[in-house]
């Protein structure tokens, strides 16, 4: 185990593909996951509690404490992602042990009492659900946030077309005002890594699906957990296979060289209460606000999940 390994916080709605972000985290051991928060977006935080609390037991490795964030978004109404992860965010499939429990205290004051507790730059945090968390920590403490050594999230459609919206990515689409907020609070290493990263070449095939499946039982839980995804992907895709939208953004923020394609930019969001909300655009003029990550290495990327997904403990 390495001995001076990076800190990290891992906010996240814990879903599916969440939980197989998760779990590469923690059997990484140049990193250190000091803190799991969760947020509501693929499901309600109380659900997605016990989803990070399973993965973290199914995983083996080690348990950071883990810390309930934001039930509601900043304005508009929480809407789940049923169509994808199923009503319990894990494909329905009855893996969720609703006996395990949080740790005592906020999300939002154990971020920021992480950040002020810790050197300058010693924590980065990555983001898998909507910014609704971290929008809170801007305004409660936001000196304390930009201790932070960087922000990776998952967000924004990237290159692609939306996966909620014709043209929104969910995350966003969730908390459009979350997001708006974080990009333009003057953060200085903030990156998206978009939903284009996990798509194409860099999708989970049948193959790469199987041997996940039957390398260990952490394994066997994860593709089980993405049923309803499965499902989905056959009819959206026409083959069975796995885009794989947080871990792609684990990848890129634990294996920076796994990277193929970004660009810094200046994205603004439309927070207007009408079909186009949540679509995020590039403007060219204005300064970078933010690094856009589009594409991945398909092949360091998938290679990176299996090593951190079918070891033997």
């Amino acid at each position: 185990m390495c001995v001076n390994r990076q800190k990290i916080i891992i906010d996240t709605d814990c879903g599916s593909d969440d939980a197989m972000a998760i779990a590469m985290a923690l059997n990484d051991e140049r990193y250190e996951v000091i803190m799991i928060t969760t947020v509501s977006g693929n499901v309600r935080v109380d659900q997605a509690t016990y989803n990070t609390l399973t993965t973290i037991r199914v995983t083996g490795s080690y348990h950071p404490p883990v810390y309930i964030g934001r039930n509601d978004m900043l304005k508009r109404k929480w809407e789940g992602s049923d169509d994808t992860h199923g009503i319990d965010g894990m494909g329905d499939i009855g893996l969720i042990d609703y006996s395990l429990k949080a740790d005592e205290g906020d999300a939002i004051d154990k971020i920021i009492e992480a950040l002020n507790g810790n050197p300058e730059k010693a924590i980065d945090i990555i983001t898998l659900g909507p910014l609704t968390n971290i929008a809170t920590v801007i305004d409660k403490d936001l000196n304390a946030l930009k201790r932070a050594r960087r922000i990776v999230m998952m967000a924004t459609p990237g290159t692609a077309s939306g996966n909620v919206t014709a043209n929104a990515e969910f995350n966003v689409w969730q908390d459009g005002e979350a997001f708006d907020k974080v990009i333009n609070a003057g953060l200085e290493d903030l990156t998206a890594v978009g939903w284009s990263a996990c798509l194409d070449e860099a999708m989970l095939d049948e193959k790469e699906i199987e041997t996940i499946s039957k390398s260990n039982q952490l394994g066997a839980f994860l593709i089980k957990a993405n049923k309803t995804l499965l499902e989905l992907n056959e009819t959206r895709f026409g083959n069975k296979c796995l885009d794989m939208a947080d871990p792609s953004a684990m990848a890129a923020a634990l294996l920076p060289e796994c990277i193929k394609e970004s660009r810094n930019c200046h994205l603004e969001v439309n927070l207007n209460d009408d079909e186009y909300y949540g679509e995020v655009y590039i403007d060219y003029v204005k300064k970078p606000n933010i690094t856009l990550v589009t594409e991945l290495k398909d092949d360091m990327y998938t290679e990176y999940i299996m090593s951190t997904l079918t070891k033997n403990r």
